[in-house]
């Protein structure tokens, strides 16, 4: 009757063991998938501002927007708003990706 209680304790300790092990399996993918939404979220941001903003509606921005400083805001926005949206974009990924890791259970 030892051995049956024994055997029982064990068995339930091992499902247990594997339902949480399963449940795990799921997280590393559902990390990696936000993960890469983030990722590609900013880098469609970083081109908007750093291309399409800078080179191709450089005229457009240079007569809609007022100047910053003597620089049409057109050529600001290619030299110093480029450098600095990245910067910000830097700062939201590392945010971002702290407040993944701890909700997927991968923070220090």
């Amino acid at each position: 009757m030892d051995c049956l209680l024994q055997y029982d304790m064990q068995f339930s300790e091992n499902r247990e063991l594997r339902e949480e092990v399963n449940m795990n399996d799921s997280t590393p993918r559902e990390h990696r998938r936000a993960c890469l939404r983030i990722t590609i979220g900013l880098l469609v941001v970083w081109f908007m501002v750093s291309f399409v903003a800078a080179i191709l509606c450089r005229d457009w921005l240079d007569a809609s927007f007022p100047q910053i400083g003597n620089a049409p805001f057109g050529f600001w926005m290619a030299q110093q708003g480029s450098i600095i949206c990245f910067v910000l974009i830097l700062i939201t990924y590392a945010v971002l990706m702290r407040r993944l890791d701890e909700k997927h259970g991968y923070s220090e």
